[in-house]
């Protein structure tokens, strides 16, 4: 038994390489899920800056200047967030306040199409009914309770989005405009031969820009289509739904179902059975095939090359590892575990083919 294991270490762990590349990820990931909290700025900033590095380059290709080209890319950011937090986060947060008080409507409206249920059909009882909806009266309190405990903490919470607002800008513009320098300054404490972490760390260095760009154009397409969409059907809270539909697409598979269930409710209790009820969900079928048929392989074709039972695992893992930043990477995350596990054991080989031909 102990010369099985003998075997097996030497096969796997027999070149330092591997030995320092799963130092280097177990270090990383510990960094990574234990301080999350206290290094969400850096981490919010380090995706931004992923975002921005594509148009840098670009107009660093016209301009031949990095330095006035991070100027101008960290100009049009600061714009762009201006834009969100001063026109787009009212409006937003005017429809939030709108469905809040549209609520009690709902749920009485609801609770009427519920009692109607046992007269409709002879198979559902009265008293299952009144269960459902003493169910249905218990989560909205519980809910209206967490809400409220929200708003209680919103002053902590504000200034901590406050810290968070200027913290995170200042972080994107050094990353960018220093991109070489933090770059070289953490390859100091890499060992001289590190071919196989420099072979895995380029491969995901390249997946993570691509996915972070082609996440943030597919939030920004699918938001943008859904509410010229909704807002033309006469939907209510079209810009609400839209962004929920847009950030839903962060989830594979999951989001694009649970988002679905708000689109049809808010649609239901606007115009019933109606037309407008099938021509609106009849748009939104179509725009959810369009996200997974047209956009998402146009976006990351060279990105997701992971089967969807492996995404998913990948999903659950790691979102409960890191939260949000866990679902959101899940994808560069599997296919980073998927390049060692497929680039290990060939070097291994190697090297033990090499250590035993010597």
């Amino acid at each position: 038994m102990i010369d099985i294991f003998n075997r097996w270490f030497q096969r796997h762990f027999s070149d330092p390489q591997i030995i320092f590349l799963v130092v280097f990820l177990v270090l990383a990931f510990t960094i990574v899920i234990g301080f999350n909290d206290t290094l969400a700025p850096v981490f919010a900033a380090i995706v931004i800056a992923y975002l921005l590095e594509g148009l840098v380059v670009l107009f660093d290709q016209w301009i031949k200047h990095r330095l006035i080209s991070v100027i101008v890319v960290f100009v049009g950011f600061l714009t762009a967030l201006m834009v969100t937090l001063f026109i787009i986060s009212p409006l937003l947060w005017g429809q939030v306040t709108d469905l809040i008080t549209d609520t009690p409507k709902y749920i009485e409206k609801g609770r009427q199409l519920i009692l109607q249920l046992p007269s409709n059909y002879s198979f559902i009882s009265e008293d299952s009914v009144l269960q459902l909806f003493a169910l249905i009266q218990s989560e909205v309190t519980t809910m209206g309770k967490h809400v409220l405990s929200l708003s209680l903490s919103s002053i902590q919470s504000s200034i901590t989005i406050m810290i968070y607002l200027i913290l995170a800008p200042l972080l994107v513009f050094f990353f960018l405009k220093d991109k070489s320098i933090i770059l070289n300054w953490f390859m100091n404490f890499f060992p001289r031969d590190t071919q196989l972490s420099t072979q895995v760390w380029r491969e995901m260095d390249q997946q993570i820009g691509n996915y972070v760009r082609g996440k943030f154009w597919e939030i920004t397409i699918i938001s943008v289509i859904c509410f010229i969409t909704f807002s033309f059907l006469g939907l209510k809270y079209a810009l609400l739904i839209s962004i929920l539909v847009g950030l839903s697409v962060v989830v594979p598979y999951v989001g694009a179902t649970v988002v679905t269930i708000p689109v049809a409710l808010i649609a239901f209790f606007q115009w019933g059975w109606t037309a407008d009820f099938a021509w609106l969900m009849l748009a939104y079928g179509i725009i959810q095939a369009l996200d997974g048929n047209v956009l998402v392989p146009l976006l990351f074709s060279e990105v997701v090359n992971l089967h969807p039972v492996a995404i998913i695992v990948a999903i659950l893992f790691f979102g409960g590892l890191w939260g949000f930043w866990g679902v959101f990477f899940a994808i560069p995350l599997g296919t980073l575990v998927s390049s060692v596990i497929a680039v290990w054991p060939s070097v291994a080989d190697d090297n033990t083919g090499t250590q035993s031909a010597s």
